[in-house]
């Protein structure tokens, strides 16, 4: 996850509560799917999946305003 930025993601997690937040929630779901990915029923999963997606999307707003700004 955003490879290419590591230096502002890393920046971000000093920084940023909300970021560190968002991170920790995204890496939560991460760990549940890759965990229960044989046991839950795929609507589950995908509930699950989008809600990772959702974060990913928060984290990068953040992230594009935080590069954009010249950190």
């Amino acid at each position: 996850m955003f490879e290419d930025q590591l230096q502002a993601v890393n920046e971000l997690l000093k920084s940023n509560p909300k970021f560190r937040e968002l991170y920790d929630q995204h890496e939560a779901l991460r760990n549940e799917i890759d965990e229960t990915r044989h046991v839950r029923n795929q609507f589950d999963l995908e509930r699950l999946k989008k809600e990772k997606l959702r974060l990913k999307d928060l984290m990068a707003v953040i992230l594009a305003s935080h590069t954009t700004a010249g950190h």
